[in-house]
């Protein structure tokens, strides 16, 4: 198991707040490991108690050369004791970047592939190439999401919880929302934002759910609209509102994941979307390692604790 840091739920005080009658926090889970940070941790930890357990010598993984996964696996394999290999969409030319930088620090074993053959990432064919090429590996998804990731995220919402009426997240392969929604109470809500361009995971996470057999005794909705052109793109709004938030409340994001979700939040309280007397738990999912490299590839600096 790896070991775990302590985690605040942090209230957030805000004039808008009072204004609409709301009781809002956020659960700082990017503190929750220097380096295994935020939902990463929890998708990790079962997964690598697992390939432990079958005597696997190293872990076997996939992501983009600024991926949070990528940097995450390479430092709790490490810590677990196992080898890993990381298959990186692309030829390489980002190969020093910080992401990659670390993982190397790691000793992950970076393989570079084209973005043709990285699409063929779950076919078994590719997957059978793979094993016969690095050896006995145990192999996880690319972003993490798998059985026993949705496992891990499930373990995110605890006993301290449960008076909160509302969860919002922010969502990329569905995994930490699928475990939210899995642990979630019956008089509550969970809204995930997706940062992905498109109407499809609405679908997506409907069927996630389903394989996975997880029927959420709260509600739940996938909100599309604040993808700020689809994953890893952004706007001049978006780099302003992740500035702001850190002027206002001390806490940074990503321009990825937890930007975006906050963006949709303040947005939802202006339009009433929240009743009166609603206490609302944000999950800061981590992801902050992404921003020196987003700076290395933009120049554009954001803020870091």
């Amino acid at each position: 198991m790896l070991p775990i840091h302590p985690t605040d739920t942090t209230p957030l005080f805000h004039s808008l707040f009072e204004e609409k009658k709301l009781e809002v926090a956020i659960l700082r889970l990017d503190q929750i490991h220097c380096e295994i940070s935020g939902n990463k941790f929890f998708k990790l930890k079962y997964n690598l108690e697992e390939a432990k357990k079958q005597g696997k010598p190293a872990v076997l993984t996939f992501g983009g050369a600024y991926s949070n996964h990528i940097y995450a696996t390479a430092s709790a394999a490490r810590e677990a004791g196992l080898a890993s290999i990381g298959i990186i969409r692309g030829d390489g030319m980002d190969s020093n970047n910080p992401t990659l930088i670390h993982a190397r620090e790691q000793e992950m074993r970076l393989h570079f592939v084209s973005r043709e053959d990285y699409r063929k990432k779950n076919s078994k064919a590719y997957i059978d190439q793979l094993l016969s090429q690095f050896g006995d590996v145990y192999l996880i998804p690319e972003g993490g999401t798998n059985a026993l990731a949705i496992k891990g995220t499930a373990d995110i919402l605890q006993k301290k919880h449960q008076d909160y009426t509302h969860i919002c997240t922010s969502i990329g392969t569905g995994g930490t929302f699928a475990g939210l929604a899995k642990s979630l109470l019956t008089h509550q809500n969970l809204l995930g934002f997706s940062s992905l361009k498109g109407e499809f995971m609405r679908a997506e996470i409907r069927n996630l759910l389903h394989e996975s057999g997880i029927t959420s005794k709260g509600k739940w909705e996938v909100l599309s609209q604040y993808h700020f052109g689809g994953y890893a793109k952004w706007t001049d709004e978006l780099i302003d509102f992740i500035h702001w938030f850190w002027s206002e409340f001390r806490i940074p994001l990503d321009p990825i994941y937890t930007g975006k979700m906050a963006y949709a939040f303040f947005d939802l309280v202006r339009k009433n979307h929240f009743p009166e007397s609603a206490r609302i738990l944000l999950i800061h999912t981590g992801g902050l390692q992404g921003n020196a490299g987003f700076t290395k590839r933009t120049g554009i600096q954001l803020p870091t604790p």
